[in-house]
C-alpha cells in the first residue's frame, strides 16, 4: 500500500465552529488531587487550577461509534484520514481570568489551522483546534491544541525505538514535582478524562497494532505536571500563559519529574514583572518528553 495523500484526503474537510456548555466539578478536582496524593486543591466556587478544565467538557460517544483504537471513528473535528492514528503534539493556554469549580461555561471550538508535514516517519497532518471558554460574553480562557494525525495500517511500525536507559539523574531542583507512573495511574487518568484511547491501557494493542514498546503515559498528564510547579510554589502568581511542546513519549513504569530547565527565580519574588519559567518534564537523566514556557501573571491577585 502506498503512502496516503493526506492533503487530498482532507481537501474538502472544513468543519464549522461548534459550541457546548460544561464545567469541572468538585468531584473531578478531588479525584485528580487524589491521583497526585494531595487533598482536594479547590472546592466549589473556588479558582480552577490551569488545565484542570480537561476533567470537564468531556465527550461521551456511543460505544458503537468508537473505532478500533478506542477513539470515535468519526466526528466534526476528526479529519477523514484512513487508518487514522492520533498524537498530541503541544498547545498553548492563555488565562485571562480563572475558571471556577462547578460553574457552567460555554466552550466554542473551531479549526484554527491544518498543515501536512513530512518527517522521517512519513507524512503527517498537523491540526490546530482553538477552544474559547466564556462566562456570558467574557472569554476567560483560550486554548489551542496541536494534534498530529498519520495514516498507519494496523501492525505497521511507528519508527519509535524502545526507550534508552536514562543516564545519571541530576538532583531535583527545589520546586521539582515527581510522579511514579503505573498501569493503575494511567487507568485512573483515562477514566478522569473519559479517554478510551487503547494505547493507555491495552498493552497487546499498543505494541502489536500501534507499534509502541509499551503503554503510553498521557501527554496531557505531563503538561499538568509542568503546571504544578507554579501552582505549588508560586502562590498568588496565577498562570497567565503556557506554551508547551511534546517531544517524545514516556512509557508506563517510569518515574517522571517536572523541573526547571534553568535555575528558577526565587519563589518569593515580589516584583511586578511577569515571570517566565522554562520548564520540562520527563524521565530524569533522559531528554525531556515535554518542554514549556510558563508566563506568570504579574499581579498578586486577579479578579
Amino acid at each position: 500500500m502506498g503512502e496516503v495523500d493526506l492533503a487530498a484526503a482532507t481537501a474538502d474537510w472544513s468543519p464549522a465552529p461548534e459550541s457546548t456548555t460544561g464545567g469541572t466539578t468538585a468531584w473531578a478536582v478531588a479525584a485528580f488531587s487524589g491521583l497526585l496524593d494531595l487533598p482536594p486543591v479547590a472546592g466549589e466556587g473556588e479558582e480552577l487550577p490551569p488545565f484542570w478544565h480537561w476533567f470537564g467538557f468531556l465527550d461521551h460517544p456511543r460505544q458503537d461509534e468508537l473505532g478500533d483504537d478506542g477513539h470515535p471513528a468519526a466526528g466534526t473535528f476528526l479529519p477523514p484520514v484512513p487508518h487514522r492514528r492520533r498524537m498530541i503534539a503541544g498547545g498553548r493556554l492563555e488565562v485571562r481570568a480563572p475558571m471556577r469549580v462547578g460553574e457552567t461555561l460555554r466552550r466554542t471550538t473551531s479549526l484554527a489551522g491544518r498543515d501536512v508535514k513530512h518527517g522521517r516517519s512519513g507524512a503527517m497532518l498537523l491540526v490546530t483546534l482553538r477552544h474559547e471558554f466564556a462566562r456570558d460574553d467574557d472569554v476567560l480562557v483560550v486554548e489551542e491544541q496541536d494534534i498530529v494525525y498519520r495514516s498507519q495500517p494496523p501492525g505497521s511500525a511507528r519508527g519509535i525505538a524502545a526507550p534508552e536507559a536514562p543516564g545519571e539523574a541530576p538532583e531535583p531542583g527545589p520546586e521539582a514535582v515527581e510522579l511514579a507512573t503505573s498501569e493503575t495511574l494511567l487507568f485512573r487518568f483515562s477514566a478522569l478524562t473519559h479517554n478510551p484511547h487503547r494505547i493507555h491501557y491495552d498493552a497487546p494493542y499498543t505494541t502489536g497494532v500501534e507499534g509502541y514498546p509499551g503503554l503510553v503515559v498521557h501527554g496531557p498528564l505531563l503538561a499538568l505536571m509542568l503546571a504544578e510547579i507554579p501552582r505549588r510554589h508560586r502562590a498568588g502568581r496565577g498562570l497567565a500563559r503556557c506554551d508547551y511542546r511534546l517531544a517524545r513519549p514516556v512509557f508506563v513504569g517510569a518515574r517522571v519529574r517536572a523541573d526547571h530547565l534553568a535555575d528558577p527565580a526565587p519563589s518569593d519574588a515580589t516584583d511586578d514583572a511577569a515571570a517566565a519559567l522554562r520548564v520540562a518534564c520527563g524521565v530524569p537523566g533522559a531528554p525531556p518528553s515535554i518542554t514549556a514556557t510558563i508566563t506568570l501573571d504579574p499581579q498578586e491577585h486577579r479578579r
